[in-house]
């Protein structure tokens, strides 16, 4: 196989399926490069472009409860680099494929588990979900308007950033070491224990007194009329965020309020609902085009909120190449970007097993399933 461009071609990497942050990390390691190799379950069955986390990686369908099955993942897993699986615990030992078997026979595997509630705990083997895994951490507490309920954030903080993210930084940091030792080890990756590390910034201002318990009344969650979504004349949004005395000025001198006193205190936090009304109505004064005309550019701290349609057509994410079609599916582009080893646009997901023969050649192995 080409393996094609990015820092981490050569890496060999086996993904056996699951939903949500498993897929993502795979999705991730192949965009920089890796060869990775997706374990589905049976029967075998079409690509669809729009699993954009399926891009790049290769599949095979393996019956993990048949002789021949089994024997190919061992096999698979004795040449790999890293393994991700995001099943309960005990799973995979219950399939004759956990870490202690594994590492025996590939002492320099890097065992990667990503699951909610980590490997061990009151929790571990319950059932759960992105909202159940942030809430236990105090995160979902904090999101949300002053006097409303806690309210969903997408599933970005627990699956992505507290899981995918803190996934990779694990085996990344793993692979790192097994340089110097040239061991593997395994990664016990838990999206409590990611967003509760994320919380670190939010604990000190809370500890420092400059965070309240009271959800929608702090600096960063809306309660600051000056770091905050506001809706224009023509029922679309921008965002403001001049947190910084000399960006708030500037905000108050595009908008002409600089000769309102009642916007000197700043950080006056009994007066910021008043401000903020005040700023929605200046606001939904005009349309969101023309605030961007005059805000977008400054200082102010200004973007337009944009739509998932509108996104990618917004110039600085056009002059990035943020986003590209493929197949018709509009995908955000591998990132970060890199100046010596640039990674290459992913392929298109394949077929789902259509590539035993391949990997099974490439990978050394002499059977296929």
């Amino acid at each position: 196989m080409d393996e094609g461009r990015g820092p981490l071609a050569g890496l060999k990497v086996l993904e056996f399926s699951g939903l949500g942050p498993g897929p993502f990390a795979g999705m991730l390691l192949a965009d920089m490069g890796a060869d990775v190799v997706r374990v589905d379950r049976p029967p075998s069955r079409h690509a669809d472009p729009a699993d954009i986390t399926g891009r790049g990686k290769r599949s095979l369908v393996l019956d993990l409860k048949s002789a021949a099955g089994l024997a190919t993942a061992r096999g698979l897993a004795g040449r790999a680099d890293v393994l991700i699986e995001g099943f309960r615990p005990g799973v995979m030992e219950r399939l004759g494929l956990g870490p202690d078997e594994l590492l025996a026979a590939n002492p320099r595997l890097v065992y990667g588990r990503i699951t909610g509630w980590g490997q061990h705990g009151p929790l571990a083997h319950v059932a759960g979900h992105d909202l159940n895994y942030i809430a236990i951490t105090g995160a979902l507490a904090a999101i949300g308007e002053r006097g409303g309920r806690p309210v969903p954030p997408l599933n970005l903080v627990g699956d992505f950033g507290g899981g995918s993210m803190f996934l990779l930084f694990g085996v990344l940091c793993a692979l790192h070491e097994r340089a110097r030792s040239g061991r593997g080890q395994v990664i016990d990756a838990a999206m409590t224990d990611g967003v509760n590390a994320m919380l670190a910034p939010i604990l000190s201002l809370r500890a420092l007194g400059q965070w309240t318990g009271k959800r929608g009344g702090n600096l960063l969650d809306g309660g600051a009329p000056f770091y905050n979504t506001y809706r224009c004349a023509d029922g679309k949004y921008v965002a403001v965020g001049p947190i910084e005395p000399q960006f708030y000025q500037l905000l108050r001198e595009k908008l002409g309020l600089l000769d309102a006193r009642e916007f000197d205190g700043q950080m006056d936090t009994e007066r910021w609902p008043d401000l903020a009304r005040r700023l929605g109505s200046v606001f939904g004064s005009k349309t969101r085009a023309e605030w961007t005309a005059l805000l977008e550019g400054t200082d102010v701290c200004f973007a337009p909120v944009l739509d998932f349609e509108e996104a990618p057509g917004h110039p600085h994410n056009r002059a990035r190449e943020s986003h590209y079609v493929q197949d018709g599916v509009t995908q955000p582009a591998p990132a970060p970007r890199y100046s010596r080893t640039p990674t290459r646009q992913p392929p298109s997901p394949c077929g789902i097993g259509g590539d035993a023969a391949a990997v099974c050649a490439d990978w050394g192995l002499e059977k296929q399933p």
